[in-house]
């Protein structure tokens, strides 16, 4: 999804939201300093196969996927992560790595580690690696729907 439709997406629910041009960076950590951005509120989405169907795992930036918390707390009977030929054709215009949170917009179940969900906001790639958006956490949850559940860990 390009940058202009999460835009349109966003104006047409009335969310207040801010959008950001950043150098071009790849990991979130990076985004967030290059961004300046908190990195406890800079999200981001990790493509995800929970029992062989395509999700959504959004976790602040300095923290990785658990898949074994991931499958319990999705009741799934496997979690694994998606490879690039798996979930490329999924996201048009968007570039890999850089997808947004928003599984609702591609059909994906989200789910968001329940310590992102305590942040009264959330920025994430807005589907390029040179801009995100940042808004109101709940305006997000709104949107979204996602399961909230705990599968994060911190990354050492």
């Amino acid at each position: 999804m390009p940058v202009a439709k999460l835009k349109e997406f966003l104006d047409q629910n009335r969310v207040k939201y801010v959008s950001l041009r950043h150098s071009t960076a790849y990991t979130a950590q990076e985004i967030a300093a290059s961004a300046h951005v908190k990195g406890r509120t800079m999200a981001k989405t990790v493509v995800v196969k929970l029992g062989g169907k395509l999700a959504l795992a959004v976790l602040p930036a300095k923290y990785h996927v658990s898949l074994d918390k991931l499958k319990a707390a999705s009741a799934a009977a496997s979690a694994e992560l998606a490879t690039e030929e798996e979930f490329i054709k999924t996201f048009p215009g968007c570039e890999t790595g850089a997808m947004p949170p928003f599984g609702n917009l591609f059909g994906l179940a989200v789910y968001v580690d329940e310590t992102l969900s305590r942040d009264e906001e959330i920025a994430f790639n807005a589907g390029s690696h040179t801009e995100l958006i940042q808004l109101a956490y709940a305006d997000f949850a709104r949107l979204v729907v996602p399961k909230v559940v705990r599968f994060a860990e911190l990354t050492h």
